[in-house]
């Protein structure tokens, strides 16, 4: 294929069995968004990254600029922390997480005038910049992946760089969630800034080709970016892919673009995948020289009165996005960040929207464990789990305090039954990735996928 437009196949490629088709009338439209307001305190964790803590260069009393440096990341996993309005700061603070985790984050009360904000922008040419300065600026800005536990992109990069085979940079435009609407919403609004951080990092890491992975139903998101992204000269494919849970996971789109490899005859070689909201960063970061401030997020669920895709400020607090949206019909059983397929339960309203937040939810309904009863044998966690495992089987090993093999330590590598294709065989092999389709499935209500996450996270074997 050449650089010029590509033809966007009809074919849809899936992962062949398991899955869910989820849907939930809790979820905002995806079809338009609001900006929030400016907070007047905004908590500023330290750690917004899969590594340690980073090092505090101000403290309280300070007076701090919109964009500045506050936190600088130290060690491998850890990024820069950057203020996201102007304003001093008051106090420091931390508190332990749902998870049992202790963080650290500096309160800012705005005040002052904002370098950014309503700005004309100073755009930066990177055209002629080395792959090594643009990886510098990236990680400079403190631009992680936003979403799951926050990776640094400058790693990332690193870790591919050395590849001895082609790379292809994987867009992943995956929509098998409602709960995904603000990235749905970034893609409209920022199609441009998503190609040319995809251009970006391609120049980066020596990348032969570019796959826009898109949902099926999905196709004008692909002419929308093809037209954006062609004039960089960079090879562009438009794969079409399944909307059905847990189709965006990295096991399963890495399956479906292997196999359209093979079946269009396109060498993709090793794979970058990165989703719009981190090119979104990258861009911000080599073309305008701003670190994340602010990023969408979905707002909703049961107890919310008016849910809303919202434009947010990092560090502006999860209690005041819901009464911006109209606060609670009544009282929340559950308040959690994510989708409720996988959502992480809040301690506090003032925890702050961070780098990696993407959903925030309040739940008027109990845990589903409230009406938790006995396995009833039905089979269903079997027939939607992606990867063929028996989680009733791994499930009840859990009670007694028995494991599958686990040949990687701590991650979750279960033992299993046969595969339901034949002449396969998982029980070495199979690994689950707590994507949660058998817990939701469970008629019995029953935690599957927490439990055998939890019972392996902590070493057991």
């Amino acid at each position: 294929m050449t650089s010029g437009k590509p033809y966007i196949r009809q074919k849809v490629y899936s992962f062949p069995r398991g899955g869910i088709t989820f849907t939930d009338s809790t979820v905002p439209s995806r079809n338009c968004f609001v900006t929030a307001f400016l907070p007047s305190l905004s908590v500023i964790p330290l750690i917004q990254h899969s590594g340690g803590r980073a090092y505090p260069v101000v403290t309280v009393g300070d007076i701090v600029k919109e964009g500045m440096l506050i936190g600088r990341g130290r060690g491998p996993g850890s990024a820069n922390v950057h203020a996201t309005v102007p304003g001093r700061v008051i106090r420091m603070v931390s508190w332990k997480n749902a998870g049992g985790k202790i963080q650290d984050a500096l309160v800012i009360r705005m005040e002052g005038s904002f370098e950014k904000l309503g700005k004309s922008e100073e755009v930066f040419s990177w055209e002629g910049m080395f792959p090594y300065d643009i990886q510098r600026t990236i990680s400079d800005f403190g631009v992680v992946e936003m979403e799951g536990d926050g990776k640094p992109v400058s790693e990332i990069i690193s870790s591919i760089r050395s590849a001895p085979e082609p790379v292809t940079l994987v867009v992943r435009c995956v929509f098998d969630d409602p709960w995904l609407a603000s990235d749905y919403v970034l893609c409209r609004e920022r199609a441009a800034s998503v190609a040319e951080g995809a251009a970006i990092t391609a120049r980066t890491c020596r990348v032969s080709r570019i796959v826009y992975a898109i949902s099926r139903g999905e196709r004008e998101l692909g002419e929308i970016f093809t037209a954006a992204g062609e004039k960089w000269g960079i090879p562009i494919s438009i794969v079409i892919v399944g909307a059905k849970y847990p189709q965006r996971n990295r096991r399963e789109i890495e399956l479906v673009l292997r196999n359209f490899g093979r079946k269009e005859g396109v060498e993709l070689g090793s794979l970058l995948i990165l989703g719009p909201a981190t090119l979104a960063a990258v861009y911000d970061a080599v073309k305008l020289r701003k670190p994340i401030m602010e990023r969408y997020i979905t707002v909703g669920g049961s107890a919310v009165r008016q849910p809303q895709v919202m434009k947010v400020r990092i560090g502006k607090r999860i209690g005041d996005l819901f009464a911006e949206c109209g606060g609670f019909k009544g009282s929340p059983k559950r308040i959690a960040t994510g989708s409720p397929l996988r959502g992480q339960t809040l301690a506090d309203l003032d925890e702050p929207v961070i780098k990696t937040s993407y959903a925030i939810f309040a739940l008027l309904e109990g845990f589903r464990q409230d009406s938790r009863i006995n396995c009833i044998n039905c089979g269903e966690c079997r027939n939607v789990c992606p990867v063929g495992l028996d989680p009733e089987e791994l499930y009840k090993k859990t009670l007694m305090g028995k494991g599958g093999n686990s040949a990687h330590g701590n991650a979750p590598f279960f033992a299993a039954g046969p595969s339901s294709e034949p002449g396969t065989d998982i029980h070495s092999s199979a690994v689950c990735h707590a994507c949660g389709c058998c817990e939701i499935v469970c008629p019995s209500h029953l935690p599957l996928s927490t439990a055998i996450a939890s019972y392996y996270s902590r070493g057991n074997k």
